[in-house]
């Protein structure tokens, strides 16, 4: 190892829902790349994330903050520091090629460099205009980038595809295989022998649910499952969430016209389309570990592969994030490497920003006590761990997320509590019993305590929080 620390490459897709990923039990999915990361190093099957879109996820992982804290509270809020100015300074050369969120796009946040590739559809006019990467390439193939202004609204069964659409420009511009590409020929061709910090953001599977047809032919024979959906469901949703359905099924949300009743057969093209966008992304890892290897570096570096929350997929009758169900809190969290227990499952709580402390830790760096991420270094040595008792996620009005100022989830080993801040409705699910949350105890008087217990949780949450981080914002000063 470049002076006795791992090299660190971490890989974060975009809306990926933890059941994606055959090694871990859900057969439904092909992902040979990541089973092998499973079998090599330790996967988290309970990991959280702290808000269920993309930058406040995001600022959260990368500071060890709550989104409270780092008031990064819905996409398009700035955020321009990150505990990547750390590895910078103490010697890591520190990249980025993808997607980070950061807004400004391209805040250097304490990446050398930055290769941005951002959001697959960026035609709506509310998002501020910003040429990336994938954009140049484009342009200087003489090609026009398909989206919903440029192609996918043209097409006669736009309203009936859910958002799930073949690729048909070059295989090599499809986003996920030119960040893939790109990130492996940065490993090919930079010359520095210091340690470095490579973050790899996947667009995908983010929609469009854009596979090439050769992905989509390896699900022929796979029984995709359907969503967990009833009319009982939905009925007892709080206003928020049936709002936040309400505002999906008028706009085309990056490209996915959002169906009151969608028929089975295209709600298992929405999925197989999906999961074979997670499939070429697992392609992709297979093309880092292999740049590794040429590289020759590959028993000297860390892989991390996680991504910043879920989707949906109809479960609830719900597309997309922005809401507090399992599909899209939940995220997988693999870490392979030297030092790490090869081949252990743990199920112990975890939120998606402890794996900032971990990396720095990983570096030999002590994280800042202002942080409230946790290291999950003691479970990669197997050492005695147990999780979180709780985990918590939040999220504010955005343009999408409407109806309520702000929604607050705590789970713990069984229970569920979603409150929000402006009304008195909310959601309880036991998940021991229920785990596909599909009966909301909100109002049941035998789940009373639980509510009022949970409930005090948040408050009590909120408080300590706010202590501990009192320090923070003067190290970025």
């Amino acid at each position: 190892m470049p002076d006795g620390r791992p090299n660190i490459v971490f890989v974060i897709t975009d809306q990926q829902r933890f059941d994606t990923i055959a090694a871990l039990g859900h057969e439904h999915a092909i992902t040979p790349n990541l089973d092998r990361l499973v079998a090599r190093g330790t996967a988290f099957t309970r990991t959280y994330v702290t808000a269920p879109s993309c930058a406040p996820s995001r600022a959260s992982l990368f500071t060890g903050l709550y989104p409270h804290t780092t008031g990064v509270l819905r996409n398009n809020d700035p955020w321009r520091h990150s505990w990547v100015e750390r590895l910078n300074e103490s010697g890591y050369r520190c990249v980025n090629v993808g997607k980070m969120h950061t807004f400004p796009y391209t805040a250097p946040v304490g990446f050398h460099e930055r290769h941005v590739v951002e959001n697959k559809d960026r035609s709506n006019p509310k998002l501020p205009f910003f040429l990336d990467e994938w954009d140049k390439a484009f342009h200087a193939r003489g090609l026009v980038k398909p989206d919903r202004a440029t192609k996918y609204r043209a097409m006669p069964d736009y309203r009936d595809r859910l958002g799930a659409f073949v690729w048909d420009a070059p295989d090599d511009l499809h986003a996920d295989n030119f960040v893939g590409g790109l990130a492996a020929h940065w490993l090919d061709v930079y010359p520095g022998a210091e340690p470095f910090f490579l973050q790899v953001g996947f667009p995908g599977p983010h929609p469009p649910y854009d596979p090439t047809q050769e992905h989509l032919d390896r699900f022929a024979d796979v029984d995709v499952p359907l969503p967990h959906d009833s009319e009982e469901d939905r009925a007892s949703q709080p206003y928020a969430l049936k709002d936040l359905r309400r505002d999906n099924l008028e706009v085309d949300h990056d490209a996915v016209v959002h169906l009151e009743h969608p028929t089975e057969e295209q709600l298992r093209r929405q999925r197989t389309h999906y999961l074979a966008n997670v499939s070429m992304i697992d392609e992709q890892v297979g093309v880092l570990v292999d740049a590794l290897e040429r590289r020759g570096v590959l028993d000297d570096t860390v892989v991390i592969f996680t991504s910043d929350h879920g989707d949906c997929l109809n479960d609830h009758g719900h597309i997309q994030k922005w809401s507090m169900y399992e599909p899209s809190v939940r995220v997988p969290a693999i870490i392979a490497g030297p030092g790490v227990v090869a081949g252990q499952v743990l199920d112990g709580l975890t939120a998606l920003m402890d794996l900032g402390p971990t990396i720095l830790e990983l570096a030999g760096l002590e994280p800042p006590g202002w942080m409230e991420a946790r290291s999950l270094v003691p479970a990669l040595h197997g050492e005695q761990w147990q999780g979180r008792e709780y985990v918590f996620s939040e999220h504010a009005k955005d343009m999408i997320l409407q109806k309520t100022e702000l929604m607050t989830m705590v789970r713990d080993e069984t229970l569920k509590l979603v409150e929000f801040v402006d009304d008195t409705d909310g959601q309880l699910f036991d998940l021991a019993a229920d785990p596909w949350e599909q009966k909301n105890l909100w109002n049941d008087p035998t789940y009373a305590q639980d509510r009022a217990r949970l409930s005090q949780v948040i408050a009590r949450w909120r408080a300590e929080s706010g202590l501990r981080t009192a320090g923070w914002k003067a190290t970025f000063r």
